[in-house]
């Protein structure tokens, strides 16, 4: 079974994307193994603080990971399920209100964009797993997918 690692600063604050997050955890439990990891947000500091203090938690429990950002390779829903089944085990930082810094962004294998547009960071998580759950069921036959 595949082994998905998922980062990202703070805990969703908003109760119908919580509620949307855990929907979606529940259902990719039974075809992989999924850990979502939610490091420190840092609250009242500058934009650029906030992104260096949060760039050391992630780098400090993230090591070969791919980074979902608005300027990243563009999948469709059926080759990004491809790319997972190309990867055993696969890492994903999510920036968190202000982004990433470029240190995060430099050391990453690479990025990947949801869209083109810009999400905030708690909608972007509910989206993620949504298309992670599609993934799966494309690469499983199921009818989820059309």
């Amino acid at each position: 079974m595949q082994k998905i690692r998922i980062l990202w600063p703070g805990k969703t604050k908003d109760r119908h994307l919580a509620e949307g997050i855990n929907h979606y955890l529940k259902l990719l439990t039974p075809v992989t193994r999924l850990s979502v990891v939610e490091i420190r947000e840092e609250r009242g500091k500058s934009r650029d603080a906030a992104m260096t203090a949060e760039a050391k938690r992630i780098l400090k429990q993230a090591d070969v990971f791919y980074l979902l950002d608005e300027k990243g390779k563009q999948y469709t829903s059926v080759e990004f399920a491809r790319f997972l089944q190309e990867n055993e085990q696969v890492e994903f930082v999510l920036g968190g209100a202000f982004g990433v810094s470029d240190e995060v962004r430099q050391k990453s294998k690479g990025s990947i964009a949801l869209s083109k547009m810009t999400l905030t960071h708690e909608m972007a998580r509910l989206l993620f797993l949504e298309q992670l759950y599609r993934a799966f069921t494309i690469l499983k036959g199921k009818e989820y997918h059309h």
